[in-house]
């Protein structure tokens, strides 16, 4: 079935009732979208600006007529408040998630990882693959940070020894990631060597993407998932208290409010923290969090305007 799409950009006081209008024409409910704006460098995105409501109708034997009830409708309600003049166009039928799924693929990531998209199989069997459903969580690959992060973390392992399907002498390190979202670090970490992971998050939603991920790269209770931050870390409410490779993936206000809470204590001596989710304009500010808490910068990447770094004790 085709459709016929209506939408009306709008402000906000009248979206309601634009939107309450055209649900009575369209079955599968309405659809509203607006912009965002960072107020600050720790606001993930406010909901701003006008609002475009949008409708479709089914395109059957009933469509004109549904189109002229719409009409009919906006135009009493454009009586109460000015409203601009609906915009109609066809839209085909489609599988949206598979349309989707098509323009999804997999990432190389530095020496040894590919992440792939948890529905297809890696088609390179030299590097390990990480298999991620992309959900509300953060953390698909495709964005700089991630792939910072990642790449940090294949050249700590591979410095350890660590290959993929290979038997290692002795136990990897532990691992500790703070702000989990989707899993992939922990899940990551894992499958390079690491003896366990904990990841943790203070969003309840991650977490449950987190574990649909674990399951679905085989990882079992080798890794912790749990909500909480760094304080619940150091209250000993998961076990593991610290680890030799730390990595924090988040904004760089929350990495320097979170040295302040004690992130540094996290990390055993002699071992690395990766932090990351920091702007190039930011990286000055959370190097000096880090430095101030007894931390030395080992090394510093960047992938646009996006920087990760890898600090020590």
């Amino acid at each position: 079935m085709n459709w016929l799409e209506v939408s009306l950009t709008v402000n906000g006081e009248i979206a309601e009732a634009v939107a309450d209008v055209l649900s009575r024409y369209s079955p599968n409910g309405v659809m509203a979208e607006q912009g965002i704006r960072h107020f600050d460098d720790e606001d993930l995105g406010t909901p701003d600006g006008p609002i475009t409501v949008r409708a479709y109708l089914p395109a059957d034997e009933h469509l004109q007529e549904a189109r002229r009830q719409v009409e009919e409708a906006l135009h009493y309600l454009g009586m109460i408040e000015a409203l601009p003049a609906p915009t109609f166009r066809s839209v085909p039928e489609q599988n949206w998630m598979e349309s989707w799924k098509q323009h999804y693929r997999p990432i190389p990531i530095g020496r040894r990882l590919m992440v792939v998209p948890a529905w297809i199989e890696s088609a390179d069997p030299r590097r390990i693959a990480i298999k991620i459903n992309p959900g509300m969580a953060f953390g698909t690959g495709t964005h700089p940070s991630t792939q910072l992060c990642l790449e940090f973390m294949d050249a700590f392992f591979e410095g350890m020894g660590t290959s993929p399907g290979a038997a290692v002498s002795t136990p990897g390190p532990d691992f500790i990631d703070i702000g989990c979202g989707s899993g992939i670090l922990s899940i990551a970490a894992l499958k390079l060597g690491a003896r366990s992971a904990l990841g943790v998050d203070i969003d309840a939603t991650s977490l449950g993407n987190a574990r649909d991920n674990a399951k679905a790269n085989g990882v079992g209770s080798e890794l912790v998932l749990g909500e909480g931050s760094v304080r619940e870390i150091l209250h000993g409410g998961f076990g593991l208290r610290s680890a030799p490779l730390v990595a924090v993936n988040i904004l760089a206000p929350v990495i320097v409010r979170l040295f302040v809470e004690g992130l540094a204590n996290l990390l055993e001596p002699g071992g690395s923290m990766i932090l990351a989710g920091i702007l190039v304009t930011q990286a000055g500010e959370v190097e000096e969090a880090a430095q101030r808490a007894g931390l030395a910068l080992l090394e510093q990447r960047q992938m646009g305007e996006w920087v990760a770094l890898c600090m020590a004790r």
